[in-house]
């Protein structure tokens, strides 16, 4: 006879023994990793002329596949802009400022302002595909290169310094896109050193960022250049008027 109170286990109910837990399952692995390079040649010095912004893009000669883009600087009003999703609002007047320009250029001024190799606040940028092909919307593939010639306006003298630069990147294996894109930059740099009104090479350190107390203010497109000693607006190449009047 059972005890009070204790209840006889029925013969269906079954005795459940827990399971240890797993330490390893059988699982799919997805990861997205993107790397940016790019590469710049020195400078070349140009004499000043009417003619020097436009034949920029006759440099890109015999490297360019299609037509090159030309992208001037910013202006005043779009100087935060910047094409890191993160930082608001300025990712959202980068993308409202450069939708129109074709996925060449948005893919070039993505990789090339994220490795910091230019500085659209003052630089003049001429670009197109060099190397490699594109996907079905026509962004370059990640090692495709992009690149071309960049110029500002010597603050001192006027002349424009010309530079060239390539860049690749996005998701995926570099393979032996870095030894093409050093053979690219070479020729870019042939190209510039070989216009007629080219002087020689020249090492310049990048104008200060803007918005530098105290620097020369240029009158005609408001760039601040940080440094008293500028004549000449490294963005537009206007004369500096330094408060005369």
């Amino acid at each position: 006879m059972p005890l009070f109170g204790k209840k006889r286990r029925s013969s269906q109910e079954q005795v459940t023994t827990p399971q240890p837990l797993l330490e390893e399952v059988s699982s799919q692995e997805f990861s997205l990793k993107l790397s940016y390079s790019a590469k710049s040649s020195e400078g070349v010095r140009l004499r000043r002329d009417q003619g020097a912004v436009a034949r920029l893009a006759s440099m890109l000669d015999g490297y360019v596949k299609g037509l090159p883009e030309l992208v001037e600087p910013l202006p005043v009003e779009m100087i935060t802009a910047t094409p890191f999703i993160a930082r608001m609002p300025g990712s959202a007047q980068w993308l409202q400022y450069h939708h129109k320009r074709s996925p060449v250029a948005r893919h070039a001024l993505v990789v090339l302002e994220s490795v910091d190799a230019i500085d659209m606040a003052y630089e003049t940028l001429v670009c197109g595909l060099l190397e490699g092909e594109t996907d079905t919307l026509g962004y370059p593939d990640y090692n495709a290169i992009i690149g071309g010639v960049v110029s500002h306006w010597d603050e001192i003298s006027g002349d424009m310094i010309v530079r060239a630069v390539v860049g690749w990147g996005g998701k995926g294996a570099r393979g032996d896109t870095d030894r093409n894109a050093a053979r690219l930059l070479a020729g870019l740099f042939n190209n510039i050193s070989a216009d007629s009104q080219a002087i020689g090479p020249v090492s310049l350190e990048r104008p200060a960022p803007t918005g530098v107390p105290g620097g020369a203010v240029c009158d005609h497109c408001g760039f601040n250049s940080g440094l008293e000693r500028a004549f000449y607006c490294p963005k537009c190449g206007m004369r500096m008027l330094h408060g005369e009047r």
